[in-house]
């Protein structure tokens, strides 16, 4: 791509022709704040905040949306620039309910940060007119409160650009002009899949997921009550964030000192029965490869991808592996195996389950197929965000805390468990295991890395030789990759043995509970790629890289389920799916 010469702020700057404003100034150092922006995802030059002045222009221009050309020259800090924004800024806030104290983005809230950088004192110049609207809790993941919406459309545009789904949108026009499902109807009365990435775009407190925290301070300070909690691997890498760490540092050890700190009875590993997912999953695998049935064989890890699968998919359900999640194999085996082994009722066992994922809500209320009858599994699920806010709540000072280890007998997962957490990580960690059952050779250190499946590129494939057979497998991440993907298979233009997928764009380490980056770093830096990154490291150095060689896992077997796809294991470990009406 050829250069063009500009100037911005009276300085000589030669950039690639064709950028935007917006991406000039950013490679000249200088930010140019926008709202409605975010990256390849929703370019619209809505919000009118990233105005700036263009010599010979009638009028201030959208640097989101205007390219640059040669000899153009650019203002971005003019008095009159600078009073537009305050303008726009006052527009929006003169509708906007102003409860900045209370709301769950305090302090992370890209319009609160604007009014402060722009010195906006009150927004009474336009008060007037301002609409009421009802917040919409009707769904298990989370709330809307349009009260706190500034029309951005970010929301809009992840829902259906990325997940594929669209069940939100612009209804009505001028002053009543809000964000809602089509009709009016509440979004649980939707297809909407749970997966929370509209949450992680919003740039206020209009989105945000149900917040289950108090439930999970009334069953600690309950005496009778047995409170566990597991931590899902992408938590280790996104914690961090909330608390001043580098995007992808690895916190675990303070993360379980923080977690005995609020009141646990027991801290687990989630990484344990991720591991437990991977034998289930690969007996299964195997199983089905070897009798040519029902495949490909698609993973079942992710809630939103399942859901989504159930609503636009039916007719793959019978490819769906039958194995329930890391967290739904997690909760079973304490309310049975734990249980037993403690010597506790299951029904005083409260089971807590720290998620990067706004859909583990939703699954953790799928009571038709429950370890123990009249019990769910997991009977409570908290963001990231949620257990960040909770530590803060309780005064803990995380950054000086101890690292301190996992609780037996669920505390040790190796690094096949961590990897799951990125895409690719469940396909690897099972080919892991099901090349040394196959083939009856060890993987080294090596050539233990199935590289092909890693990355965040939307959809990836990958042919492997195992055992004299060809196992042709792909991985898709974000739904509307799953549904490119799904739509070539059914169509017979591409054919697999095995697929994953997830339901965010990245994998679990950019799940809608993770911690929210503002656009200023998510249009400039590959947050996926960089938690990812921090998976990868941890499981590189960890003692144990295979599931089948978890010690733990081998307990689990010896003394309870007795072999991977045993009846008991089948009973307790997997599920069954549904097919639902998007109408």
């Amino acid at each position: 791509m050829s250069n063009v010469n500009i100037k911005i702020n009276n300085r000589e700057y030669s950039v690639p022709a064709g950028v935007s404003i917006l991406e000039a100034a950013r490679l000249a150092g200088i930010e140019i704040p926008t709202l409605c922006y975010l990256k390849e995802i929703n370019e619209i030059g809505a919000c009118r905040v990233c105005v700036v002045e263009v010599k010979g222009a009638r009028s201030l221009v959208a640097a989101c949306v205007f390219p640059v050309s040669e000899g153009m020259e650019i203002i971005t800090n003019s008095p009159k620039v600078i009073e537009a924004r305050k303008t726009t800024l006052e527009l929006i806030l003169s509708t906007h309910k102003q409860e900045c104290l209370s709301c769950v983005r305090s302090g992370n809230c890209e319009l609160q940060k604007l009014s402060r950088d722009y010195g906006i004192a009150d927004s009474h110049r336009f008060a007037g007119f301002t609409p009421k609207y009802e917040i919409d809790a009707s769904a298990s993941h989370m709330y809307r409160d349009n009260e706190k919406c500034v029309l951005c459309r970010r929301c809009v545009a992840v829902c259906s650009k990325n997940q594929a789904v669209g069940v939100i949108g612009a209804n009505d026009r001028g002053i009543d002009t809000h964000i809602a499902s089509p009709f009016e109807r509440p979004l649980a009365d939707t297809a909407c899949v749970s997966c929370g990435q509209c949450i992680t775009a919003c740039p206020t407190g209009a989105l945000s997921e149900r917040d289950d925290t108090q439930r999970v301070f009334d069953a600690i300070n309950d005496p009778k009550k047995h409170v566990i909690v597991q931590t899902a691997p992408a938590i280790r890498v996104g914690l961090g964030e909330e608390f001043g760490y580098p995007m992808g540092s690895v916190v675990t050890g303070k993360m379980v000192a923080a977690l005995r700190r609020l009141g646990f009875d027991r801290v687990f590993d989630t990484n344990f029965s991720a591991d437990l997912t991977i034998m289930e999953e690969a007996n299964e695998f195997i199983d089905r490869y070897t009798k040519k049935e029902n495949l490909p064989i698609i993973t079942s890890c992710s809630p939103g991808w399942i859901k989504f699968c159930e609503y636009y998919y039916p007719e793959m359900i019978p490819h769906l592996s039958t194995c329930k999640s890391p967290m739904g194999m997690f909760g079973a085996t304490a309310k049975t195996f734990y249980a037993e082994r403690e010597g506790i009722d299951p029904k005083d066992i409260f089971s807590v389950a720290v998620m990067p994922c706004t859909a583990k809500k939703f699954e953790a209320e799928r009571l038709d197929h429950t370890a123990v009858e009249g019990l769910a599994d997991i009977d409570a699920v908290i963001t990231t965000r949620e257990l960040a806010r909770m530590i803060k709540k309780e005064g803990i000072l995380f950054n000086v805390l101890p690292d301190e280890t996992f609780d037996a007998p669920f505390g040790l997962g190796s690094g096949a468990g961590t990897i799951f957490g990125a895409t690719g990580g469940v396909m690897e960690a099972a080919l892991r295991t099901a090349y040394e059952k196959l083939t009856g050779d060890s993987l080294t250190d090596e050539n233990i890395n199935f590289t092909d499946v890693r990355g965040t590129k939307g959809i990836k494939e990958a042919t492997y030789e195992i055992a004299g057979n060809t196992v042709r497998v792909a991985v898709a991440s974000g739904l509307a990759n799953a549904k490119k993907l799904l739509d070539m298979v059914k169509s017979g233009e591409k054919s697999y043995d095995f697929i994953e997928i997830m339901a965010c764009p990245g994998g679990c380490v950019n799940g809608g509970g993770q911690p929210i980056q503002p656009a200023s770093v998510r249009n400039n830096v590959d947050i996926r790629a960089v938690r990812a990154a921090g998976l990868y490291e941890d499981d590189k150095h960890l003692p144990v890289r295979k599931s089948h060689e978890n010690p733990d896992i081998k307990q689990v077997y010896d003394e309870f389920f007795c072999a991977p796809g045993s009846h008991k294991a089948h009973a307790i470990l997997h599920t069954g799916y549904t097919a639902r009406s998007k109408y």
